[in-house]
């Protein structure tokens, strides 16, 4: 999951440096990466991975929640992105890049330092189970 952190970050410099350069073609195809990259990535940590940490801790209004909240946030980001993408607002989509890199940098950090640890200590009989399942979403 880190490693899909990574390429995401580096999917949004891409489409950011497209974006500043004029390049909205570039832009969109890498812009457009990035996004589906990212949201499958929320989409496997709400539908496998936070339900088996639940499931296994007890915990549905702790750190996961927190998660689930910030990857709302994250999702509106992205369609903001979209939106100035589309009409081709180079302002806004780097302000909102901006707001991206800073929201996801956040999120990452809690996730990598905090919640993919104790996952994988609650987890660590099933983790390979879950990440097989994780490629089908």
């Amino acid at each position: 999951m880190t490693a899909q952190h990574r390429e995401c970050d580096r999917l949004l410099a891409r489409a950011e440096h497209a974006v500043a350069d004029g390049d909205w073609d570039a832009a969109r195809s890498e812009f457009e990466a990035f996004d589906a990259l990212t949201r499958r990535h929320l989409r496997r940590e709400e539908e496998i991975l936070f339900p088996a940490f639940e499931e296994r801790t007890g915990m549905t209004t702790g750190p996961t929640a927190v998660m689930r909240m910030e990857h709302d946030q994250m999702r509106a980001v992205l369609d903001d992105m979209a939106a100035a993408l589309a009409s081709r607002d180079t302002d806004s989509y780097l302000g909102e890049s901006e707001t991206s890199m800073i929201l996801t940098q956040q999120h990452n950090m809690k996730e990598e330092q905090i919640l993919y640890g104790m996952s994988d200590q609650v987890l660590g009989d099933v983790a390979v189970e879950l990440m097989g399942r994780m490629d089908g979403v």
